[in-house]
């Protein structure tokens, strides 16, 4: 197996990386290429959905873009989010990002585990009280309203972003060994911008099964798959693939 060039479909991480490691432990060449952006709904769009931020008591964060729009869209409407507002977030690494924005508290800052079930244990245990707002994106999957109100939680939802196609018109698939895709939105950009592309001998590595699915319904077949049992991540995923 030679694969040496590898082509990510998100942006170049900050900070320390897992793909660091990676990268030196396997001699790669890595290009990180969003393939998509995010951008707020517009002040008019969000009026649209009725929807009022202040007369809940809590927010859940599935992403830093949830949070990033949801705190950007405040500001253009004016709105003064109060100190008793509470977060719940899927994973601690979205929790401390809130620290962009408001002073972290651990009394109004809660995480789960990386899944919606770990998430709704936290809320469960101490919290079931709240009235939540779930800050989503548009065409988003129903599965997380769906666990709140199976949980029989008050809530209510609103789209505070959408995600669109990136310019990624100076990228040359055919140049890489690898495509890893971490969403079914990274897909259909590639696909909607190389429709003459052929799979031939490139590997391919999906983060999620909507990703998975995505990329099998426009006839690509994935090598890699994450999450797993053996491999919580795509980095842990592609050291294990790269190893046999």
């Amino acid at each position: 197996m030679n694969i040496t060039n590898i082509l990510i479909a998100q942006p170049s991480p900050t900070g320390i990386s897992p793909y660091t490691e990676l990268i030196e432990k396997h001699k790669l060449i890595i290009d990180f290429v969003p393939f998509t952006r995010v951008e707020s709904v517009s002040p008019k769009e969000f009026r649209a959905q009725r929807i009022d931020i202040l007369q809940h008591t809590a927010v859940i964060f599935t992403a830093r873009a949830a949070a990033d729009m949801f705190f950007h869209l405040c500001e253009k409407l004016r709105i003064i989010v109060p100190e008793t507002m509470k977060y719940f977030c899927t994973t601690e690494s979205t929790a401390n990002y809130l620290q962009k924005y408001i002073v972290y508290r651990k009394r109004k800052i809660f995480f789960g585990e990386g899944t919606l079930t770990s998430l709704l244990d936290t809320i469960l245990a101490k919290h079931r009280n709240e009235l939540f707002l779930i800050a989503l994106a548009e065409g988003y999957r129903p599965d997380v309203p769906k666990v709140f109100d199976k949980a029989k939680l008050k809530n209510s939802r609103a789209v505070f972003y959408r995600t669109v196609n990136a310019d990624v018109s100076r990228v040359d698939p055919r140049r890489y060994d690898m495509l890893v895709f971490y969403t079914p939105a990274e897909v259909k950009t590639f696909v909607t911008n190389f429709p003459k592309f052929r799979q031939g001998k490139t590997y391919i590595a999906a983060f999620g099964a909507a990703t998975v699915e995505t990329l099998k319904e426009h006839g690509l077949s994935v090598a890699i798959e994450a999450p797993s049992p053996q491999a919580p991540s795509i980095v842990k995923a592609l050291d294990i693939f790269l190893e046999q």
